[in-house]
């Protein structure tokens, strides 16, 4: 995988420097996938309450994992120029890091059509972070959300890259 092209102009402004909405119309229909990650850190209390089952609001993880699936799927709604997509895979998933009291969220979008899905599989984990922080902060509103990147990208003109 390779380095984004640092040349490259803005695709979201004009030559007036106006906001513009990508012309897709040209491009190659195409397989494209992308994957993202982010993390959430709390009170080793809070994560225990989640590994036990034992939220007051339910299970943690299954209204996150939705939330991030949703997320993904309005991710046009949400962000001014993005092209609505239509996604033919999200997958979002969990992993604790119980010596770090976090955790990790990762998510993985995939189409085939004419623009990436970076946005969406950074909705997709910004919002099951968020979802997380909602179903938890009774419990731990001191909670943290960072580290939320794209890690790869496949497919399109740009080719393949890796964080």
């Amino acid at each position: 995988m390779t380095a984004p092209n640092k040349e490259v102009a803005l695709s979201h402004v004009n030559s007036k420097g106006e906001a513009n909405m990508v012309d897709v119309t040209e491009k190659a229909m195409t397989s494209r996938t992308a994957t993202a990650v982010g993390f959430i850190k709390m009170t080793a209390e809070t994560l225990a309450l989640i590994q036990q089952g034992d939220n007051k609001k339910g299970d943690v993880f299954a209204v996150a994992r939705i939330a991030g699936i949703q997320a993904a799927k309005k991710c046009s709604d949400l962000i001014p120029l993005c092209h609505p997509l239509m996604l033919t895979k999200v997958h979002v998933d969990f992993e604790i890091n119980s010596q770090k009291n976090e955790i990790k969220v990762t998510s993985l979008c995939r189409l085939t059509g004419q623009t990436g899905v970076e946005m969406e599989a950074l909705t997709a984990v910004s919002v099951a972070c968020l979802t997380l922080f909602d179903m938890c902060k009774a419990a731990d509103p001191s909670m943290e959300i960072f580290g939320i990147k794209v890690l790869t990208k496949e497919g399109g003109k740009s080719g393949n890259w890796q964080a």
